[in-house]
């Protein structure tokens, strides 16, 4: 496995000129490279991927150099070392991999378009030009773009174009910036704009294959986010403009290139006359991360990829503090408490999992970094946790010293906990090195022993775990004014039990808020006093005993059994979150049944019993007026309906169904795709599967092709499988982009699993060929650890894929994912018979 060589200690670029030229027709981009900076030794290099290089001339005169692929590399032998100035004129291959430059296909009224975009996230800058593609490499940039341009087509980049020559659009140099956030956009598009209060300009661009209403929400967000980061960093957005570009292919969420952030359709427009809460919550919170980076990443990035948290968990906390300002009637802090927590506590608990903190020694690693669970949502909770600890004027003093000490360059962690550290008073680099550089999180328990109240940290696992004696500095946050604001030993004796209870006058609790990164184990006494003043716990508070419970009972530390009564006890909530618990838990014993069984039997009517007051409640009609909570539990209380085999339910679906068969797209987003599905699932047939699939084909609304992939994987007919199965490599049909999600349904589904686990075994290497450089690869072998719980797919699943344990950028995750499946085989061995009993009961 070969290092990773770094450039930039060697040579600093300071400026490029870039004249790029693309073709689309020929799938052919001709470039020319002007790069200016310091050459500390004549023997430099510069980063390269799939370019064939013409000629390097400095003054006129012929560069000596020659290419390495195997490290992408372009070696050059200059004729003097210092200041210099040196040209390389290249092509390269347009390609489909939705790396680099790259097209993205759509149709308006029935005629394939192009719209051709940019990702160079992580590495993929040097695919499109010559450059020193390092994060610490920043340079100012002119660009100039010419494509084989057609009437009422425009470019958009970074900066504002400034003239166009001879079919050369010509854009204004870029304040210094790192490589991988140069970015350009064209095609057909509209637009719409708007202006912040401090002058920005601020547009959404998308193709003409939308309704023009689509952008408005996203507009509206964007300008709103622009104006509390001013406020809230206390320091300017940097650029003239931010163009927000939605591409048809687009292999991540979203990029927060400088000035002209891209995103992935569904992540940036809506139609606002039919868009379900949850899906105006994600984009906004998507919107808003992407611009909390202009600041945090673009303005001051991190120095080295090894501090990728800097970037991502900070933009991901950033996201709700913004959301949460500008939408506060939304409690977008409850989003975060039912998607990144439990991601977060999940994920860290396997052993040989990653640190926020981790080092990169190969460039297939880089990618393997985003590991959502942890640099994003583990890194956001753990900012959470700081900003818990110093209070917003202590962040926002801190933050304002940053971006002043740092901007138009880079930083390191050490330099983000000393700007809040002196803002605070606080030591918070010996607080949060605990939780960068280590992986995992404490089970904090507490207990009553022998008449004292006392408290022990040890890590916690899901599943056979190396205890490698780590401690972590704990924000408590308990309720009795004995606890330490910060446990950081082994064991803490707080003092006798009663004389405590009585002074307090309320049950012992920690980590309240559930905002610190660890989890509570209380003994029977604590328990029991928690819940006989259950009805002074807030939604959290009830959502957090059900999150404990549920991480407990899959390490084995609790029985299942002792579980079950929490799900009845708390299945009428009205609380979003306290229901995003309930069936979290509920979903997991899942895995202790075989599909068709009469122990599914059994399952299927406990959730039934679970969900009927509720369905009832909610029906599957959106009420005007109506809660929020009550909005973003329908989905999931009509689902457990559905799969309890809720006559009503099913019939009520059916109903809406028939009266809506001409025009299902018009269907309520809040429960369409539970419509569809159930209509899939129980009156299933060749002509709606076909009906299905044309419609996902023709739709340009992301949310209801979301709602088909969602309805269309659950088919029961094999032939629907095997015809289903066959269209993953149909590009026409299902884009790369959206291939994981239809592979994960049919995979989930009993029916589908075994045609789909054949097929990603038989087509890795296609599959590799097509995605295979996607910082979301490996996640195709997450989704398979998710689904699979039996013996026989665990050896199936090493069988595949343990020879591929040495592949660059997948060997963490492979291993993990076998001793996660490994983990839930042993627990459901030990604890099935008990779970299935209990149901019968």
């Amino acid at each position: 496995m070969s290092e990773l060589a770094r450039l930039y200690p060697v040579f600093q670029p300071s400026h490029y000129d870039l004249l790029i030229d693309v073709n689309r027709g020929d799938k052919l981009i001709k470039g020319q490279t002007t790069v200016t900076g310091n050459a500390k030794q004549k023997s430099i290099a510069v980063h390269q991927k799939d370019l064939t290089v013409e000629s390097v001339k400095l003054d006129g005169q012929d560069v000596p150099f020659s290419l390495d692929r195997d490290h992408d590399l372009i070696n050059l032998e200059l004729p003097t070392n210092g200041e210099v100035t040196f040209t390389i004129d290249y092509t390269a291959p347009l390609t489909d991999t939705m790396m680099g430059i790259y097209p993205s296909y759509y149709e308006v009224d029935g005629v394939q378009k192009q719209l051709v975009g940019t990702q160079f996230e992580t590495n993929f800058a040097r695919q499109a030009f010559p450059c020193v593609d390092e994060p610490e490499a920043k340079a100012t940039f002119s660009l100039g773009i010419k494509f084989d341009e057609q009437p009422g087509e425009s470019v958009i980049s970074n900066m504002p174009e400034v003239k166009e020559t001879d079919g050369v659009h010509y854009f204004e140099t870029t304040v210094r910036m790192s490589t991988y956030l140069v970015a350009f956009g064209f095609g057909d598009m509209q637009n719409k704009q708007t202006t912040t209060k401090s002058g920005v300009k601020v547009g959404v661009f998308a193709t003409k294959a939308h309704q023009p209403k689509e952008l408005d929400f996203a507009l509206d967000i964007a300008k709103r986010s622009i104006e509390f980061f001013e406020d809230f960093y206390q320091t300017p957005y940097p650029l003239p403009h931010s163009w927000q570009l939605a591409l048809p292919d687009f292999s991540a969420g979203a990029m927060e290139n400088w000035g002209l952030v891209t995103y992935r359709e569904a992540y940036l427009l809506l139609d606002p006359d039919n868009t379900a809460l949850s899906t105006k919550q994600l984009i906004a919170t998507v919107i808003a991360h992407e611009l909390a980076h202009q600041w945090f990443g673009d303005l001051v990035t991190m120095q080295w990829w090894d501090d990728l948290w800097l970037n991502e968990s900070f933009a991901n906390m950033m996201e709700y503090v913004a959301i949460d300002a500008i939408e506060p009637n939304w409690h977008i802090w409850e989003s975060f408490q039912t998607s990144d927590v439990p991601a977060a506590l999940q994920r860290d608990a396997t052993d040989g999992v990653q640190s926020v903190h981790v080092q990169v020694n190969h460039p297939a690693e880089i990618d393997a970094l985003f590991d959502a669970a942890i640099v994003y949502a583990k890194g956001a909770r753990m900012l959470v946790m700081v900003r818990a600890l110093i209070g917003d004027d202590a962040l926002r003093k801190g933050l304002k010293a940053y971006f002043a000490a740092h901007k138009y360059g880079n930083a390191s962690g050490d330099d983000l906990w000393n700007a809040l550290g002196d803002a605070s008073g606080m030591d918070l680099a010996k607080i949060m090195k605990t939780w960068l550089e280590q992986p995992g999180y404490p089970v904090v328990t507490a207990e009553v022993v022998d008449g004292q109240l006392t408290l022990t940290q040890k890590q916690f696992f899901i599943g056979d775990g190396e205890d490698k004696d780590r401690l972590w500095q704990i924000p408590l946050n308990s309720n009795y004014a004995a606890a330490p604001a910060i446990f950081a030993d082994r064991k803490v004796v707080l003092g006798d039990y009663q004389a405590l209870r009585s002074q307090a006058g309320k049950p012992f609790r920690v980590n309240v808020g559930n905002n610190s990164h660890f989890i509570v184990k209380y003994d029977d006494t604590l328990l029991s006093d928690i819940l006989d003043h259950s009805d002074e716990l807030g939604a959290i508070d009830e959502m957090q005993l059900l999150q404990d419970l549920r991480l407990l009972a899959e390490a084995n530390q609790v029985k299942y059994t002792t579980v079950l009564p929490f799900l009845s006890r708390f299945a009428d909530s009205k609380s979003a979150v306290v229901v995003n618990g309930v069936y979290r838990l509920a979903i997991k014993l899942k895995d202790f049944v075989t599909p068709n069984s009469s122990e599914e039997t059994n399952l299927r009517a406990f959730f039934n019993q679970l969900s009927a007051n509720a369905a009832k409640r909610l029906g599957w009609t959106p009420k005007a007026g109506e809660s929020n909570d009550d909005q973003l539990s329908r989905e999931t209380i009509l689902s457990a309906s559905l799969y309890g085999k809720n006559q009503a339910s099913m019939d009520a679906a059916h109903e809406i169904f028939t009266k809506h068969h001409d025009h299902l797209e018009a269907l309520s987003a809040d429960t369409r795709g539970l419509i569809l599905a159930n209509e899939v699932e129980n009156y299933g047939s060749q002509a709606l599967f076909d009906e299905l699939i044309a419609d996902y084909r023709k739709t340009a609304d992301a949310s209801y092709k979301s709602d088909l992939t969602y309805a269309v994987t659950k088919v029961r007919d094999a032939k629907l499988v095997a015809e289903l199965v066959a269209k993953f490599e149909d590009s026409n049909t299902i884009k790369p982009q959206d291939l994981r999600a239809w592979f994960a349904g049919v995979l989930a589904n009993a029916a589908g699993q075994q045609a789909a686990w054949d097929w990603v075994r038989n087509e890795w290497q296609w599959l590799e060929d097509t995605v295979g450089g996607d910082m979301e690869f490996a996640t195709f072998i997450t989704v398979i650890s998710r689904v699979f719980h039996t013996p026989e797919r665990l050896a199936e699943f090493k069988a595949f894929f343990e020879p591929k344990l040495d592949t660059p950028g997948l060997t963490r995750e492979i291993k993990m994912d076998i001793k996660s499946i490994t983990t839930k085989v042993d627990l459901i061995e030990s604890e099935k018979d008990a779970v299935n009993q209990a149901l019968s009961k």
